[in-house]
């Protein structure tokens, strides 16, 4: 009888609702107003305040056998940086601010993809043919804290993307890291380590 490994394990605040495809994570592709769908989502004048949920999150899933698994030390497609169009909200009180969310979103998303790449790099350092599947927990539990401990401290620093200029320093610093871990990119091949 063939023993198989179901593993599910999805980073992010929100159940998964499954009314709309996410979109995945694209170096090409540039998170919008019109991307935030939420019925939360709203813009008016009558607001006093703003708010943002990014509808990002990292998503990783797996089903294969034994044996696959043992095999296995690839994971780069199994880990993603997902948005949920349909669970990301922006509430402000005009357009101005909206996008200055959305420029946070943009941050937050493509910080995603960074951490993706962490975890798909440490996945494949460490993971052995016998490692039990438990081993990606620590892992996992390890890097999302350190994610969100970062996207705060920019949150806040930036108040809210606010500070555009500041924001985009972040922002900067975090794509430059995400070409450095080139080869951990979602349909990326590693290169074997020269021990």
């Amino acid at each position: 009888m063939k023993h198989y490994i179901l593993f599910t394990f999805i980073v992010g605040a929100a159940p998964v609702m499954y009314s709309q495809e996410p979109l995945e994570w694209n170096p090409d592709y540039e998170l919008q107003l019109s991307d935030y769908r939420s019925p939360q989502t709203e813009i008016s004048a009558e607001l006093t305040s703003y708010s943002i949920y990014s509808g990002s999150k990292i998503d990783f899933s797996f089903n294969m056998s034994s044996v696959a698994y043992m095999l296995t030390k690839n994971f780069n497609n199994k880990v993603k940086a997902i948005f949920q169009q349909n669970l990301a909200v922006i509430i402000a009180p005009d357009t101005l601010t909206a996008n200055q969310l959305v420029r946070f979103g943009r941050y937050d998303f493509d910080l995603m993809e960074l951490y993706c790449r962490k975890i798909r790099k440490k996945i494949y350092e460490e993971k052995g043919t016998f490692t039990d599947a438990k081993f990606f927990q620590p892992i996992f539990n390890e890097l999302q804290q350190e994610m969100n401990t970062v996207s705060a401290q920019v949150f806040k620093a930036t108040d809210f993307g606010k500070d555009s200029v500041l924001l985009q320093k972040e922002h900067d610093k975090v794509l430059e890291q995400i070409k450095v871990l080139t080869d951990f990119c979602k349909n990326c091949k590693p290169r074997k380590s020269q021990n």
